[in-house]
């Protein structure tokens, strides 16, 4: 029985996988999430993941400079999680404005309007993590080497 639940959320999974790919899901989710908001944590995304390549260059070629790349990244990862939370709290002052002037709201706009709102910090925490990950692993290499 539960062997046949899993082959058929599987199953489901490897559809909607087919249908939409990863980037196509990503995309469409940054647009939701409003590009005022989404765009610069994109940016600062491919800024993280920059300086996780320069780190490593500089950790094989043993260049200057390495305490000042681990500080970049956790300064970045930082202002992108709080300009991610930043565009949560304007987008549900934005949404309480609209449900004030409206009046009677229902409950699935109300959800969609909170799940838009959700997504900026949402992208703001994975690049806040995945910028404090590096930032971990490079102090740690930093200090086996010494």
């Amino acid at each position: 029985m539960f062997n046949s639940k899993l082959l058929t959320m599987i199953s489901l999974f490897l559809l909607q996988a087919e249908n939409r790919s990863f980037f196509t899901t990503f995309f469409a989710r940054l647009q939701e999430g409003g590009m005022f908001f989404m765009f610069p944590i994109l940016l600062m995304l491919l800024l993280v993941l920059f300086l996780i390549v320069r780190g490593l260059i500089s950790l094989r070629n043993e260049q200057k400079g390495f305490q000042k790349n681990i500080q970049l990244l956790n300064s970045i990862g930082l202002l992108t999680l709080v300009w991610g939370m930043l565009g949560q709290l304007i987008g549900i002052v934005g949404m309480f404005d609209q449900l004030e002037e409206i009046g009677n709201i229902s409950t699935p706009i109300f959800a969609g309007g909170l799940k838009v709102s959700a997504l900026p910090p949402i992208f703001g925490f994975l690049v806040f993590i995945i910028s404090r990950v590096a930032s971990i692993i490079f102090t740690w290499i930093a200090k086996e080497s010494e």
